[in-house]
């Protein structure tokens, strides 16, 4: 099987990475934090929670840049709360918000009502100008289960996007093949995901395996707004710092990564 460095144009030896600005439309700070990462700092793409509070700002900022779609079924946050933009009864907690944990989701989610809510995430987020480089799922909730990740497949099929799923070593605690079933038909991902605090950003690309890897922070600048919001506000702002620093782009030479971005794994899945 063609590997997904060979499909991008490199030799399967090559160390390709994807350092991804997650949570675009978390909240004003997200917003400016994925701006200055993007711009400034080592990132090469973002993706959106369209639900939340702060996506609709972020379509004026970022259209244009390689942006994915983040399918979000789930508000964490114990005060800061968004929810569906369908209908859809059966995706509610008991405070009508999305429920906070994939847990609380998987045990009364419809899934018609998951297949229209993302669906409509999706194409909001091209009504808003985003050229959807790729999709993710919001803490995994839409791919770890063998019914909504079927809906996930699908409308990576249809819109002929990339797909963000978990590594290798997730399939056996979730019980079913994902990324083989995503590979079978046609569906570009990497081959493995890293989400990561900034005091382990250089030693995770210090330790890149070859392939592409995509290495997933979630930047942000300082704010009341976000310290009110959200009580991981401070490693969001250190993600921000360390994903600008020199000494990320000294790991990356110093390793001979290349970094890709969503939008060529998406020209290599559609080139076929």
């Amino acid at each position: 099987m063609t590997s997904v460095a060979e499909q991008l144009g490199y030799d399967d030896t090559a160390t390709l990475v994807i350092i991804t600005a997650d949570q675009l439309g978390f909240s004003y700070a997200t917003n400016e934090g994925v701006r200055e990462a993007l711009a400034n700092g080592a990132a090469t793409s973002a993706s959106l929670m369209v639900p939340a509070p702060w996506a609709r700002a972020a379509s004026a900022a970022h259209r244009g840049q390689d942006v994915g779609v983040s399918l979000t079924l789930n508000a964490e946050h114990d005060l800061y709360r968004w929810g569906p933009i369908t209908h859809a009864p059966s995706l509610l907690d008991g405070e009508g918000g999305f429920p906070r944990t994939p847990t609380d989701l998987w045990d009364h989610a419809d899934v018609d009502e998951v297949r229209r809510e993302c669906r409509a995430q999706l194409e909001r987020a091209i009504l808003w100008g985003f050229d959807v480089s790729h999709l993710s799922s919001h803490l995994d909730a839409a791919v770890l289960r063998p019914e909504f990740f079927d809906v996930v497949l699908e409308l990576a099929l249809d819109y002929r996007l990339a797909l963000r799923l978990p590594s290798p070593d997730v399939e056996a605690t979730a019980g079913f093949p994902f990324r083989r079933l995503a590979a079978e038909e046609g569906i570009v991902i990497p081959d493995r995901v890293v989400a990561v605090g900034a005091d382990a950003l250089v030693a995770v690309v210090d330790a890149l395996e070859p392939g592409i890897t995509e290495i997933v922070i979630r930047p942000a600048i300082d704010t009341p707004e976000l310290r009110a919001a959200a009580d991981d506000a401070a490693p969001r702002c250190a993600d921000l710092v360390a994903v600008c620093a020199p000494a990320l782009r000294d790991a990356l030479a110093r390793r001979e990564a290349t970094r890709v971005a969503w939008r060529d794994l998406r020209a290599a899945q559609r080139s076929r």
